[in-house]
């Protein structure tokens, strides 16, 4: 296996605990709402929204904008309807403060010893760069489907990896806990890593993890890709 020069992380689900840390915040905020049932109504609304853009039926916008369009929607079927804009503006950026994964900050730091780590994240640079710095984050630089103005799976942001750091797609990893994006990286001459996190969706509702042999490496976490990568 050729050594990666550059990991391209997927943020949410991989790095960082989407469903977790919304339940948490809706739950101090809202108490009265099922956060858990707001949470995966949110992100089921995601892929969707996305679509909008990728098929050419919108105009490229950016994630915090289509992740408040969710929300408005959502609102009224949570009781939450007669939020002011200041409080739908502030619970739209819980996005923004998403917590990582416990092995993430230190795995990522050890990863960047030998490799150059961004994120490849459909979240737009603003949400990208405020997590990373209330999270503590290590990024080497943020990249995000914002700056190729195309949403994964796009070759764009695959491949705009690769030339914004004038190399091979194949010295660059995408690392992932989705394996469709995965695929999709592979698909354009990606290296790929799978990374387990049966949690994303809630301890209740564990995700299939066994993950494609196809991937270049698979890891239970950051610090054992660290180990895989020898970092």
């Amino acid at each position: 296996m050729e050594l990666p020069r550059i990991l391209a992380f997927d943020v949410f689900g991989t790095v960082v605990d989407w469903h977790g840390s919304i339940v948490r915040e809706v739950a101090l905020l809202y108490p009265q709402v099922d956060a858990d049932a707001l949470a995966l109504a949110w992100r089921a609304g995601y892929q969707p929204a996305m679509q909008a853009v990728r098929s050419g039926g919108r105009g490229f916008v950016r994630l915090d904008v289509l992740h408040r369009e969710i929300l408005d929607g959502l609102l009224p079927s949570f009781g939450l309807a007669h939020l002011s804009e200041p409080e739908r503006e502030h619970l739209n950026r819980v996005w923004h403060r998403l917590d990582p994964w416990p092995d993430a900050v230190a795995g990522i730091a050890r990863l960047k010893r030998r490799c150059t780590v961004v994120p490849l994240s459909n979240g737009n640079i603003g949400l990208l760069t405020a997590m990373a710095k209330r999270a503590g984050l290590p990024w080497d630089a943020v990249l995000s489907a914002e700056v190729f103005a195309a949403y994964k799976p796009d070759a764009r942001t695959y491949c705009g990896v690769a030339e914004v750091f004038g190399v091979s797609p194949q010295a660059v990893m995408m690392v992932a806990a989705h394996q469709d994006d995965l695929d999709a990286a592979r698909a354009h001459g990606l290296q790929t890593a799978y990374v387990e996190r049966s949690a994303e969706f809630g301890a209740q509702r564990p995700k299939d993890v066994s993950g494609s042999p196809l991937n270049t490496l698979h890891a239970r976490d950051l610090l054992h890709l660290a180990d895989r990568l020898g970092c």
